[in-house]
């Protein structure tokens, strides 16, 4: 959601900016702009739409010699995506520009306070009250940091920021609330981004601000301040992702590239955590912990997912009972949380506010707090009790797809871990799945290209749907919802993810020959029930595919194949395969795979 770029160094700027706007593009935006102190005078360029639009208004002007700048992707929140609501902002005297993601709750009462001081606005936005509250305190102190902490003072709701000041042509001012912010650290030239991918070509070592933390970055400094006024000491973390990783890599879009990468993800998420010398899932975070009484599982969205595909096997395998809640559900609920649970907080981010705000809470009422997550050094990371990364590598595309592979081979592994812990008597069961989880990488690697043709010519014969219903029982319920989730997500074809039982219970009335049901029927226990569920949706004509194994006897009116291992690992081929339906999908439909319309990669507001 909104996503901010900022440069100072012996380089041109305006190109750096340009470049890590458009590595922020997955984060979501409906208009761009830059601002960059040039000649001893600021300019600011935006405009509504796409980057390539703002590229063509920048590189129309002398633009190359600005050595310090700010840049932003907006998503609406307040004001329409005008080019007058755009990012940055500048204060009435033109001298500073700033740059915000986030929303001002009390904006309403600030901008009456600033407009009976004589203050006009220009733009409908919440962020314009920021930069006049800084101009303001800036005229009476001349001092950036006291401005900036008086105005946050008065501010509610969540932020990061960015802000330049003409009379300081080299400093760039950034702090944050809620919101993520990342400062990175080169030779002679440092960046401030809402994500790593930004500045990645140039730097892989970077300072995480905490919230209410103020830094100044200049070319060849980087100071740290907490509200009080005083100087942080912060600690360097060197992130281990390759530039490769954020780029396309010769595919048509992120999403399929994302997909074909899962083999990796799967082999990279398992290493280091299974010693097949004694059969063992390695867990060292968690063995100083006691066993937990009641796992509770928060989450958004795919990880939400994820969460819900984890707690069957946690389930099943260690039986220790799970709860799964929605993350913006969770803290509302007044959940029950003893201080011998374990609460397992899962984004992709590390950055999502509501899940956040759920594991603030689990941590205060005295939970042991676990996140899983996939960027190092992120607020879910640092904030939890410990961590658990994912290992996925960078996600640009706005739908989710390795990401919550990793997360579901993290989840398998502390099923296992909680299993073996207990001591369960079931030794040759876990010895061949953790062989089978081994396996994986290499089968799923070799018929991807088979899974992604078929898929390509279901979508083709079924884009005429407008409604799709995913069905499964099970481990296969809450993959039947991910389906749903990503075919909606990027086709914008409205699609349900149930449990294949309900059917009976009220949506079968929807059913006819134009409403399709994607059916997820593998080889496992509950198979004969999920035919008896295929033969009521044909009884009344309506069309099915079925994602099943081979010599497996399903009805249906179109058949798929994918391999089978045991139902946990063919967990993985389901995951893909609804996946590339969906991608298929929406690229034969011309839509915008990899930034789906009113939909931002990280929701870091609530």
């Amino acid at each position: 959601m909104c996503g901010i770029i900022g440069y100072v160094g012996h380089r041109p700027a305006v190109p750096i900016l340009l470049e890590g706007l458009k590595r922020l593009e997955y984060r979501g935006y409906d208009s761009a702009g830059i601002a960059f102190i040039q000649n001893k005078e600021l300019h600011i360029i935006k405009t509504e739409g796409k980057i390539s639009k703002l590229e063509e208004k920048v590189f129309s002007q002398d633009v190359l010699h600005a050595e310090i700048g700010i840049g932003h992707t907006r998503w609406a929140t307040h004001g329409e995506p005008i080019t007058k609501n755009a990012h940055p902002h500048k204060d009435r005297d033109g001298k500073i520009a700033l740059v915000h993601n986030g929303i001002i709750e009390n904006y309403k009462k600030l901008k009456d306070e600033l407009l009976s001081d004589g203050y006009e606005f220009v733009s409908d936005t919440d962020t314009e009250v920021l930069v006049h509250l800084i101009s303001r305190e800036y005229k009476k102190t001349k001092d950036p940091l006291a401005a900036i902490l008086r105005c946050l003072e008065a501010v509610e709701g969540a932020y990061a920021i960015g802000v330049i000041f003409l009379d300081r042509p080299n400093e760039i001012w950034a702090c944050r609330h809620s919101s993520p912010l990342v400062v990175g650290l080169g030779v002679g030239e440092n960046f401030v981004a809402s994500d790593v991918p930004a500045f990645l070509p140039y730097t892989k070592d970077v300072i995480f601000l905490e919230d209410g933390e103020v830094a100044k970055i200049g070319k060849d400094v980087v100071e740290v301040y907490n509200s009080n006024k005083e100087k942080v000491d912060k600690d360097v973390v060197s992130i281990p992702w390759d530039i490769t990783l954020a780029q396309k890599g010769g595919y048509k879009h992120f999403m399929i590239k994302e997909i074909m990468e899962q083999p990796r993800v799967i082999h990279d998420a398992t290493a280091g955590r299974i010693d097949f010398n004694k059969m063992k899932v390695v867990l060292p975070q968690l063995d100083e912990y006691p066993l937990p009484d009641k796992i509770q599982i928060v989450a958004c969205g795919t990880s939400y997912h994820a969460g819900f595909w984890g707690k069957y096997l946690i389930e099943r395998l260690s039986r220790i009972p799970v709860e799964v809640d929605i993350a913006s559900e969770f803290r509302y609920k007044d959940p029950i949380i003893h201080k011998n649970d374990w609460v397992f907080v899962i984004s992709q981010s590390g950055e999502t506010a509501d899940t956040l705000a759920g594991l603030r809470l689990a941590k205060k009422r005295g939970a042991k707090v676990i996140g899983v997550c996939n960027v190092v050094g992120s607020s879910v990371a640092r904030e939890s009790t410990t961590v658990l990364y994912t290992q996925a590598g960078p996600e640009i595309s706005v739908a989710s797809t390795k990401a919550m592979c990793s997360q579901m081979v993290v989840l398998l592994l502390i099923a296992i871990y909680l299993a073996q812990r207990k001591d369960f008597s079931q030794r040759e069961f876990f010895d061949q799945l953790l062989f089978s989880l081994k396996e994986v990488p290499q089968i799923l690697r070799k018929e991807l290209p088979n899974i992604r043709d078929r898929a390509k010519e279901l979508a083709i014969k079924y884009s005429f749907a407008r409604s799709f219903f995913f069905l499964g029982r099970g481990l296969f319920y809450p993959l039947a919802l991910e389906g749903a989730l990503k075919l909606k997500e990027i086709s914008y074809i409205h699609a349900e993810g149930y449990a294949a039982g309900e059917m009976k219970h009220g949506p079968i009335a929807l059913i006819d020959q134009n409403f399709p049901s994607f059916v997820i029927a593998p080889k496992d226990d509950l198979l004969q029930k999920i035919v008896a569920n295929i033969k009521e949706i044909q009884a009344r004509q309506g069309p099915v595919i079925c994602l099943t194994n081979k010599d497996i006897p399903v009805p249906s009116t179109d058949r798929w194949e994918i391999p089978y291992l045991n139902s946990i690992m063919t967990s993985f081929f389901v995951l893909s395969a609804t996946q590339l339906f969906a991608y298929e999908m929406a690229d034969y439909l011309g839509k915008d795979v990899d930034q789906p319309r009113n939909l931002a990669k990280s929701v870091t507001v609530e």
